[in-house]
């Protein structure tokens, strides 16, 4: 049956628009007819990082979709023309507020393999970073794909098979490489020639790059797509691919089986709700740590009037800096996958951020030896490189999607005829305490490996809402840099007022802890730079810092907005 005037996303009809004989009625002859969306179009909005995701997400609008839907063909159509990113062999975290005013927080992030073992990336007593970061070992189980087909059935109006021929063709025709793609492809060149079978997809015959403006197909990938369309999710997780992909791994010294992939499960999660200056801010929980720190870092500034400091200036960025080097010490320490370790609420507690403000000073950078210790900490818990996009529609559905497989072409292992990149997410586990994985995260036993457990996540999709409703959202890619990102854009338009294309425009910074320095976007006012390091801060200049996509609501106007570091996206519909 398709849905007809349904702005919820149900499959099923809405008696608020029909009768009940005559929706009974419309619905059989619905079916009967194939028809997948009725009634009048809803307005909406989308950002990503690429145009023609863009423009898919807005085709599912015109098409009668909602914004579920939107997300949906954004993200699969992302997994064809930003697949160094993102694509169905990475995973996924969700969230997404329906318009009946429930929330969603879908968790389709990687698992470990039913063979993994805490210590299988340490050789002779330490660990070996380059087994977790390409190679047949550093791939955990899927999950975007899962994630994706849950939001389309449950919450969508069209059918996923829509966008996925969409994608397949895009993917079959090809598409015009921009200068981004090429230059991360080259980044990589060395690492990518081990592996024939990407090299293959990704590279010329001589080895070498594709350069911006040349097309880059994608034969092998469309097929997958096509027969995930025909064949529906089981054809990846219980059929040929998951066949294929065993057969790989046992050939070349990987874990991952076709029980594992029939083993995936995406899992509901209950979002992280805090407060920032009256605002309702709802993230996503763990095993991502964005929820759970961008919240933690707002409760701090909520002690701070930014506003009165002045954007751009040396106070805002001491403040801000203090604030996430504190959060990020907690990170180290406490955060896992909720259904393995005990993740404390209190992290997130008003209280505890008071005793955290109370430590910064503002004429010097505070020495934060290691992890404070919230209320709580054992006996209230939470339950059980990238790519976000966001929608919105005129129904009240909105969705922040953050997908990844982690660093560039994730383990660079593409199956054999899939052409499927797998992620290399195993890098996200602490392979060992005290040593840092790619980002220079450092971790402990909380997020140690383990058969079925998912690695911890920097990914934050966030909503922010006023009275009750939604008027932002963002989300970003980039590792540890996400949250900070996600942090300063709401920073950006609650303080300063900014509007959201202003917000993502400004000039970033970044502290994870370790290392102890502060990451300074080009872009502040002259001397912040040289003020910081008066007060004690060690600070690395860079040229841009990750990649956030948002979209604002002024009025009944969407207002969605693409980061300018990467020549992203943003329109509405109509």
């Amino acid at each position: 049956m398709c849905s007809v005037d349904n702005g919820r996303g149900s499959r099923s009809t809405s008696r608020r628009w029909v009768p009940f004989v005559l929706w009974g009625i419309l619905g059989l002859l619905a079916a009967s007819l194939g028809c997948v969306a009725a009634g009048n179009p809803l307005r909406g909005a989308a950002a990503t990082v690429h145009p023609i995701a863009t423009d898919a997400a807005i085709g599912a609008f015109a098409d009668g979709g909602n914004a579920v839907d939107a997300a949906v063909a954004a993200a699969l159509m992302l997994g064809v023309v930003d697949g160094e990113n993102s694509g169905i062999g990475g995973g996924c975290f969700a969230l997404v507020r329906l318009a009946d005013g429930s929330f969603v927080a879908l968790d389709g992030r990687e698992t470990a393999p039913a063979a993994a073992t805490r210590d299988m990336f340490v050789r002779q007593g330490r660990a070996v970073p380059a087994l977790s970061q390409a190679g047949a070992l550093a791939a955990g189980v899927p999950g975007e794909l899962a994630a994706l087909d849950r939001l389309s059935r449950r919450h969508g109006r069209l059918p996923m098979r829509r966008a996925l021929l969409a994608a397949a063709k895009v993917a079959e025709d090809g598409f015009v490489v921009t200068p981004h793609y090429s230059r991360r492809i080259k980044d990589d060149l060395p690492i990518i020639r081990r592996f024939p079978e990407a090299a293959r997809i990704f590279l010329h015959p001589d080895g070498s790059a594709p350069e911006p403006g040349e097309t880059l197909r994608q034969q092998d990938l469309a097929k997958t797509y096509r027969a995930i369309a025909e064949r529906g999710i089981r054809w990846f997780y219980s059929g040929p691919f998951a066949e294929g992909t065993e057969r790989w791994m046992k050939a070349n010294g990987g874990l991952l089986t076709r029980q594992d992939f029939r083993r995936y499960a995406v899992r509901d999660r209950e979002p992280v709700r805090s407060q920032y200056h009256g605002l309702d801010v709802v993230g996503f929980p763990p095993p991502s740590s964005g929820g759970v720190h961008v919240a933690q870092i707002l409760n701090i500034l909520n002690h701070f009037d930014l506003r009165v400091m002045g954007a751009g200036s040396t106070d805002v960025a001491h403040v801000t800096a203090e604030a996430m080097k504190l959060a990020f010490a907690d990170r180290t320490h406490w955060l896992g996958d909720p259904d393995f370790t005990a993740v404390p609420r209190g992290l997130v507690d008003p209280g505890y951020a008071s005793e955290l403000a109370a430590k910064i000073r503002m004429d010097q950078a505070v020495e934060v030896g290691g992890h404070g210790t919230p209320p709580g900490a054992w006996t209230d818990t939470f339950g059980g490189h990238t790519t976000h996009l966001t929608t919105a529609d005129s129904a009240g559905n909105w969705v922040a999607l953050t997908a990844t497989v982690n660093t560039t072409l994730g383990c660079k292992v593409v199956v054999p005829g899939t052409g499927v990149v797998l992620n290399n997410q195993m890098d996200d586990f602490s392979a060992q305490p005290g040593v840092a994985n790619f980002f220079g995260l450092v971790g402990s036993e909380a997020n140690a490996v383990a058969p079925g457990k998912r690695p911890l996540s920097s990914m934050s999709p966030t909503l922010v809402l006023k009275d009750g409703k939604p008027f932002f959202t963002v989300g970003a890619a980039g590792g540890p840099t996400i949250i900070s990102q996600t942090v300063l854009a709401v920073v950006g338009v609650v303080d300063f007022r900014r509007n959201p294309m202003e917000a993502l425009a400004a000039p970033r910074l970044h502290h994870q802890w370790r290392p102890d320095e502060v990451l300074l976007e080009n872009g502040w006012k002259d001397g912040v730079a040289d003020a910081l390091g008066v007060r004690g801060h060690r600070v690395r200049r860079v040229d841009g810092l990750g990649a956030a996509q948002a979209i604002g609501l002024s009025g009944v106007e969407f207002l969605p907005a693409a980061d300018p570091r990467v020549g992203g996206s943003a329109r509405v519909y109509p």
